[in-house]
This record gives structure tokens, C-alpha cells and sequence, in this order.
């Protein structure tokens, strides 16, 4: 992951003119947005890998009995191809920004000025967070149209689904900054994470396939709930109690995660 670009980012480049937390956090995030399409490792990992994965989860479906579970190949593809995104695009990408950037001591610069430190990590995560929700967009579309995917039934809980997963993850990519110590470690700490999303939330094999035992543990996981929203948002068959632990999940994790942030999240280089 390349570091050398993040010099040209001074902490008045963040707040000159701003005078509310919005003009403040936008000039920050037009700023970081320039900074990852200079990345192109960054730029491949977050835009392209997304849209590669869904296909072998479509291969993989034609070896599942997914009547049984009551899916089809759409509604099995397109919430692994969203969890696929918030993986790569918005968690994996924020764990290397927010530790190059307090590596290059950037992030302590940015707190001499009159931005605040939920404005700094909001900025910065802005970009990750935005490409995310447009890639997530752009599959859903996708998926309408080479899977023969019909409208969400029920297009609030696969909203709420994307949403707490963006804001989620995002937390959760400042958690894993705050344990990575140098830029080329940040590109090997997220994989614990994104391993076990992939393999125990559901998105190359659906819950309901599992045994019950291990997919009550798999529920518990964190990006579990939102491909929970988002699938039923499609299928239309999550009862509200099932989608209402669901949503209690996702924002226990959020919490938890910001609760980690505030209390070990580092603006300096870890020695």
C-alpha cells in the first residue's frame, strides 16, 4: 500500500473556509477521495474485487439445494455481492487509510485544527463509505437484470440492511487500525474479519443450509444481520421479530465498535 502520497495532505487542506462540521468533514473527504485514486492497489481491491467474487458464488449455487432454504440464485447473489463490497470497499479500504494516515501523522495534524476527531474519522471513512453505497447500488441493479431478480419486497429492511452495514463497518475499520501498527500489516489484520464474514454470515452459503447449533453462533456474527435485512428485504419472508434481532445485533456492534474506538483508537504511530 502506497504511503507517500498522504504528505500532501495538510491539516489546513481540511478546514480553510469551513466553519461548520459538514464544510469541514466534506473538505476532508474531497481531499481523501483525491488521495485513494492515486492507490491503485487500494482503487483494484475496493471497486473490482467486489464484482468478481459474486461469480463463484453463483457456480457454488447450482451445488446447493436452495428451494430448501427459499432462495434463488438471485436472492442468494446479489446480499453475498453487497457483503462482498462492504468487505472490500468500505472495510478493508478504511483499515489501510486510517492507518497510513496516522503513520504519516496526519491524522495528529488534522486534530490541531478546529475539525474533531468524529469529524477526522468521518471524513476520512466519507469516500470508502460513498463507493460502497454506490457499488451496492450498481449490484443490485446488476443482479435485477442478469439474475431475473425481482423488486425487493420489503425495500426498507434492505435499506436498513446497507445502511447499518456502511456505518458499521466502517466502525469496525477504526477498531482494527487501532491494533495494526505499520500500512503493509493493515493489508493482513482485516483478513481474520473478512474470512469469517464471507464463511459464517452467509454469503457463500446460506444460514438456513447450516446445522442449527452453529448457525445460532453464526447469527451473532457481525455483518450477519445485515445480510440478513438485506436478503429478507428481497424475499420478503423475515418476520418482524427475526428482523428486529437482526437490527439489534447490527446496532450492538456499531455501538460496541465505537466504544472501542473512543477508548483505543491511536492518533499517532504505534512504537
Amino acid at each position: 500500500m502506497s504511503t507517500t502520497t498522504t504528505k500532501h495532505l495538510p491539516a489546513r487542506a481540511a478546514n480553510a473556509g469551513a466553519s461548520t462540521p459538514t464544510r469541514r468533514m466534506t473538505a476532508l473527504a474531497r481531499a481523501e477521495l483525491t488521495l485513494l485514486g492515486r492507490n491503485r492497489g487500494t482503487v483494484f481491491a475496493a471497486l473490482f474485487v467486489p464484482l468478481v467474487l459474486p461469480f463463484s458464488v453463483r457456480a457454488g449455487a447450482g451445488e446447493m439445494d436452495l428451494a430448501e432454504a427459499g432462495l434463488t440464485t438471485g436472492t442468494l447473489v446479489l446480499p453475498a455481492a453487497i457483503g462482498f463490497s462492504l468487505l472490500f470497499a468500505v472495510y478493508s479500504a478504511l483499515v489501510g487509510v486510517f492507518v497510513v494516515r496516522r503513520e504519516e501523522l496526519v491524522l495528529k495534524r488534522l486534530r490541531t485544527g478546529e475539525l474533531r476527531d468524529v469529524e477526522i474519522l468521518g471524513g476520512s471513512a466519507l469516500p470508502a463509505v460513498l463507493s460502497g453505497l454506490v457499488q451496492s447500488l450498481l449490484l443490485a441493479v446488476g443482479c435485477a437484470v442478469l439474475l431475473d431478480l425481482s423488486a425487493p419486497s420489503a425495500p426498507h429492511l434492505a435499506v436498513l440492511g446497507l445502511l447499518l452495514g456502511l456505518v458499521m463497518c466502517a466502525a469496525l475499520a477504526a477498531v482494527t487500525a487501532s491494533f495494526t501498527r505499520t500500512g503493509e500489516s493493515a493489508q493482513v489484520t482485516p483478513l481474520p474479519f473478512m474470512f469469517v464474514s464471507m464463511f459464517g454470515s452467509g454469503l457463500f452459503l446460506p444460514l438456513d443450509l447450516l446445522p442449527d447449533r452453529l448457525a445460532s453462533v453464526c447469527e451473532l456474527l457481525p455483518l450477519t444481520p445485515v445480510i440478513t435485512l438485506v436478503r429478507g428485504g428481497w424475499t420478503g419472508d423475515l418476520t418482524a421479530a427475526e428482523a428486529l434481532g437482526a437490527v439489534v445485533t447490527a446496532v450492538a456492534w456499531t455501538v460496541l465498535a465505537v466504544f472501542a474506538v473512543r477508548r483505543w483508537f491511536r492518533w499517532e504511530p504505534r512504537h
